[in-house]
């Protein structure tokens, strides 16, 4: 995901009406539709200002969202105060004195609003653009701190959210590295056990190749509730010959520690959200009915972003009311699932490394076909076998788009979107511009 600032532009608050649909949110289900809010990602692609990002509280009217997640929290590091951006729904001026950190008190109203309908608010940490990380689990204990008393059940002058009080937090880390992410997500939960009043909820927005190259490390060390897998930009993408939601299924089942995580279809809300990865209604239809027919994991659809789905009549009379609709169709709800306010604190040990694997953004598609070659030698690439089991090499460095895999001793050929090239990037890859 991406986050795209925009100048400012204020838009009055929607006169709410007077009776709202209330959900029951239930975490257990497979029938759960989420959108995350607060990129305006509709109007950075050059939408008609008509349909750009509308406030918070007026996604909450009805029963098509059950959960919003807010982004970004985007800057934060050590000695520093972290900074938040919504893009044109919370403007720079209202920056709390000699910070940063912006002072969001129609966000915080319409947080309330949303919950009273039902709705879940999570706030998400990082995004592709952003300047964020730690470098030892201290500092990300510390940072849980902050965050409990910014935005959680703590306490602080400079709440960007008022007394309003999110239910819970949001990894997409696209970068910096995963040290301290453990410890600070194993701190917000001791904070939660705190808080009588509600379950609190974490989740994580990995991009769909396996093992994701900065988060696999965090998502097999602590528990999360819900997984919201990017299955866009990439060459898993849902409507692909190598859709892995199988993959994310069998993590979820045999290294989560938490075996009845969700998780979670992630598609771009309309063909202008990503570069590549948008799936028709009339096609995404098929795609949930099989997915969730085959994978108990499956906790529902994600969609980047709000403005996208909601602005999009495909399946009408929005893409966003049309694919909720279709999900609560044969939905089910298990018995178990989800860690709440009650889980343990213990630090659990990675069950398994962390292998690199292509960074892109919603510029920078992929695709891929397999091959039966288990060492190109037009290439000169190492073996495929155990040893390099996920790796990926760029053909050409720096001048051809083509990349190899190895998966499972065989050697899959991927390629750049039009217009980029491979690029090692340390023990990685990236699809970048010349």
């Amino acid at each position: 995901m991406i986050a795209r600032t925009l100048e400012f532009f204020g838009v009055a608050s929607l006169m709410l009406a007077s009776a709202v649909s209330v959900n029951t949110f239930n975490a257990n289900c497979n029938d759960n539709y989420v959108n995350y809010w607060g990129q305006n990602s509709y109007g950075a692609a050059g939408g008609a200002q008509a349909n750009w990002q509308k406030p918070l509280a007026s996604y909450c009217q009805d029963s098509t969202e059950d959960i919003l997640v807010l982004a970004f929290l985007d800057i934060f590091n050590p000695g520093g105060t972290p900074q938040v951006n919504f893009s044109n729904q919370c403007s720079p001026s209202s920056d709390f004195p000699a910070t940063q950190l912006e002072h969001c008190s129609q966000i915080g109203a319409d947080i309330k609003t949303c919950q009273a309908a039902g709705k879940k608010i999570l706030l998400s940490l990082g995004g592709a653009s952003g300047a964020y990380g730690f470098s030892s689990d201290a500092q990300g204990i510390a940072f849980a701190d902050e965050l409990w008393n910014l935005f959680g059940a703590g306490s602080s002058s400079t709440r960007p959210f008022d007394d309003a009080v999110v239910d819970g937090f949001d990894l997409d880390i696209e970068g910096g590295g995963s040290t301290g992410y453990a410890a600070m997500v194993n701190q917000l939960k001791s904070h939660f056990a705190t808080d009588k009043s509600k379950t609190y909820y974490i989740s994580g927005a990995p991009q769909c190749p396996y093992p994701d190259a900065n988060m696999q490390s965090i998502l097999n060390a602590v528990s999360f509730d819900f997984v919201f897998v990017q299955f866009y930009n990439n060459y898993c993408g849902a409507t692909t010959s190598s859709f892995n939601f199988n993959t994310w299924d069998n993590w979820a089942k045999t290294l989560s520690p938490n075996p009845n995580v969700k998780i979670f279809l992630g598609l771009p809300g309309s063909t202008t959200a990503a570069g590549s990865g948008y799936v028709p209604y009339s096609q995404l239809t098929g795609i949930i009915t099989s997915t969730r027919n085959a994978y108990s994991s499956f906790g529902g659809v994600m969609f980047w972003d709000a403005s996208q789905t909601w602005a999009n009549t495909d399946g009408g009379p929005t893409y966003a009311q049309a694919v909720s609709s279709f999900l609560k169709q044969g939905g089910s709800c298990s018995s178990g699932g989800g860690t709440t306010k009650t889980t343990s604190t213990t630090t659990t040990t990675s069950k398994t490394s962390t292998i690199s694997s292509p960074t892109t953004t919603s510029s920078k598609a992929t695709s891929t076909t397999t091959t039966t070659s288990s060492q190109p030698s037009s290439t000169g690439l190492p073996a495929c076998n155990a040893s390099t089991q996920g790796n990926y090499y760029c053909v050409a460095p720096g001048t051809s788009p083509n990349y190899q895999i190895c998966n499972n001793g065989v050697y899959a050929s991927g390629t750049c979107g039009s217009g980029t090239v491979c690029k090692t990037s340390g023990s990685s890859i990236v699809c970048d511009y010349l």
